[in-house]
């Protein structure tokens, strides 16, 4: 571990409002899923705002995940996780914590590839998943890395980047032994 991302980790989670954002198969949804039981925060997935739950190609519209993303973030208590920017970029100025997962590629995919098909998702949308995820690192969007980037680098709040999967886990454990059920 280097030196910034140790000194990074050593500082206290803010609560009660945290975003997650990273690549699909980054371990956004585990790392939301345990901070919230440490936390006792109820958890939110941008992709069940953004979705209509009938597999991955299946969206609502625009207006109406925006609508859902700001309602959520107006709650006292959260956990926001999430690959679309421009949805939890609504979220922002309600955050108190951002968590960037900025794993390699190879891992991000081993991620997906080990946690499957989700949601009733055929394996044609699944394909188009693995290869819309690959592109994360490439595209110019607000879902991607250059916009994660961006977020993080804008983000004037307590932040961490956590840049592969010992980095979580040690992050998470940090937390725990902080007595991560603190209001």
């Amino acid at each position: 571990m280097t030196a910034r991302a140790d000194a990074n980790l050593r500082r206290p989670l803010q609560s009660p409002r945290i975003l997650v954002l990273g690549a699909s198969g980054s371990g956004k949804s585990t790392l939301a899923a345990r901070l919230g039981e440490l936390k006792q925060t109820p958890v939110f997935d941008l992709d069940a705002f953004h979705g209509d739950g009938a597999g991955y190609a299946r969206r609502r519209e625009p207006s109406e995940a925006r609508a859902l993303v700001s309602g959520g973030a107006l709650q006292e208590r959260w956990i926001i996780e999430g690959v679309f920017g421009w949805l939890a970029e609504l979220a922002v100025p309600r955050v108190k914590t951002l968590i960037w997962l900025d794993l390699p590629g190879e891992a991000c995919r081993e991620g997906l590839l080990e946690r499957g098909k989700r949601g009733g998702a055929t394996q044609a949308e699944f394909d188009e998943l693995l290869a819309r995820a690959e592109q994360y690192w490439r595209r110019p969007t607000s879902s991607s890395y250059y916009g994660h980037a961006r977020i993080f680098a804008d983000f004037p709040g307590v932040k961490f980047r956590l840049c592969s999967r010992d980095e979580i886990m040690f992050f998470l454990e940090r937390a725990r032994l902080r007595g991560g059920a603190k209001r």
